[in-house]
């Protein structure tokens, strides 16, 4: 075999070589080339499942913000109806004619009375609460109370009603009290309403 045979032997060798590293080579990147598109495909997949998702939980958190909204400016609006029914309820109760106040406030003290001895405390302006109202009241207070009602000199910016006093306690039944225990339980039931709970 001469010399050119051997060169053309080695060129032919290197060539099949080369040809059969370029097949291999090709070969591998076909094969990472098809699970990088796997891969990727199973990323967009994810990506595409990740972003609908985080849509309905974007969604829904807008709903529950949208509805949350509504209860509260519902909530604002019961609470405006309440101011207006409180004030109205405050200003009938100031202009009750004598007659209709003196019962009211008869029908009140005999509900708050609790040992018949205490004091009575009116508002600075009082003149309808006075001590022929109070010996009333005390003839109607039955036998398990004693009827000792006194009408304090002592008065206080109270509005209208009074406040029950025996030694160091007081029982305030003062219009404006009693109208604010009834609001505070009014918005205990509103804030229910809101809150489910």
């Amino acid at each position: 075999m001469g010399a050119e045979e051997v060169v053309e032997k080695i060129l032919t060798d290197a060539k099949a070589q080369a040809e059969q590293i370029k097949t291999q080579a090709d070969q591998k990147q076909a094969s990472e080339q098809a699970k990088l598109d796997e891969q990727l495909k199973k990323y967009k997949k994810q990506t595409e499942t990740l972003a609908k998702k985080s849509a309905e939980d974007a969604k829904a958190h807008l709903l529950a913000a949208a509805r949350m909204d509504i209860a509260k400016q519902l909530l604002a609006e019961k609470r405006r109806i309440l101011d207006e029914v409180f004030n109205q309820a405050q200003t009938q109760l100031q202009n009750l004619s004598d007659e209709d106040y003196r019962q009211l406030m008869t029908k009140l003290m005999l509900e708050a009375v609790e040992s018949g001895n205490e004091e009575v405390i009116v508002d600075v302006n009082e003149t309808r609460i006075d001590r022929v109202l109070i010996n009333q009241i005390n003839k109607q207070l039955g036998s398990e109370k004693k009827g000792n009602l006194k009408l304090s000199e002592h008065k206080e910016n109270i509005g209208a009603g009074f406040i029950l006093r025996d030694g160091k306690i007081n029982n305030n039944a003062s219009v404006g009290i009693l109208l604010a225990q009834l609001r505070k339980q009014l918005e205990i039931e509103l804030t229910k309403e809101l809150f489910g709970k």
